[in-house]
């Protein structure tokens, strides 16, 4: 145990990224539990990720604009195959996306089977390194979600089934590489979660407040007892989440 690492200069960037994250997928997590596609997160953001694999076998610089481009590209196209099966096969949306999550993630162990540290940087890839991150790599996700955040409340319903899917596959390729898939996944899911027992009106304030409150928990607690940061913030998003359920209940 160790107070004197809550250092704002390492939690202060990794908590940025943090709120960055929030501030686009807890709306949309609403979005995905009324739509009953919880997985959807995961299976884009695994593909995603098998982009990002995909170039660093080509050789590509990692953090560089080709590769920013690879896994863009990579969940537009998984984005854009989702579209279609929920068009064509709805019934079994669901079971189609973990298809897909498992053949994404299948595809990038295979990717990465001869690579020595391939272990380690599928690891980076689903854990995250979420407090090696800087404010550098915040201005462009920042300036996405600027973007993203006044088309998601603005034309709501008119996105579109393809719309909606888009700008998810964009929003979330942007979070898997600042905190890794199961932090964007447990950012999407558990704060709506959270929301859904309180009445609809403050459903995403305490959406908001459960992904704060458990970024912060979770930071200072990975830092105080040195642990893996990304596994700590799940860990305390899911507290504070059944906390704000059982909260409700009592009203």
């Amino acid at each position: 145990m160790n107070p004197a690492a809550l250092d704002f200069s390492i939690l202060g960037p990794a908590l940025c990224a943090g709120l960055l994250v929030l501030a686009t997928h807890v709306p949309m997590g609403r979005q995905v539990l009324a739509r009953g596609i919880v997985f959807i997160d995961l299976a884009i953001a695994q593909i995603a990720a098998l982009g990002v694999i995909a170039a660093g076998v080509l050789g590509w610089e990692p953090q560089g604009p080709a590769v920013q481009v690879a896994a863009v590209g990579a969940a537009l196209l998984g984005a854009m195959l989702l579209t279609f099966t929920e068009k064509r096969w709805p019934e079994v949306q669901e079971a189609l996306i973990g298809a897909l999550f498992v053949l994404a993630a299948c595809a990038g162990i295979l990717l990465l089977a001869n690579n020595p540290h391939g272990g380690e940087h599928l690891r980076n890839l689903l854990v995250g390194q979420i407090l090696w991150v800087n404010y550098g790599q915040l201005l462009p996700v920042a300036l996405l979600t600027a973007v993203i955040l006044p088309l998601w409340f603005g034309l709501g319903e008119r996105l579109g089934r393809a719309g909606f899917y888009m700008m998810f596959a964009v929003a979330v390729t942007a979070s898997v590489q600042l905190v890794g898939v199961y932090l964007v996944f447990a950012s999407l899911i558990i704060p709506a979660l959270a929301g859904r027992f309180h009445p609809a009106r403050r459903q995403l304030a305490v959406g908001y407040g459960v992904g704060v409150l458990g970024y912060v928990l979770g930071l200072a607690l990975s830092a105080v007892f040195d642990l893996p940061s990304g596994a700590v913030v799940v860990w305390a998003l899911a507290t504070v989440a059944l906390t704000a359920a059982a909260m409700a209940k009592r009203k």
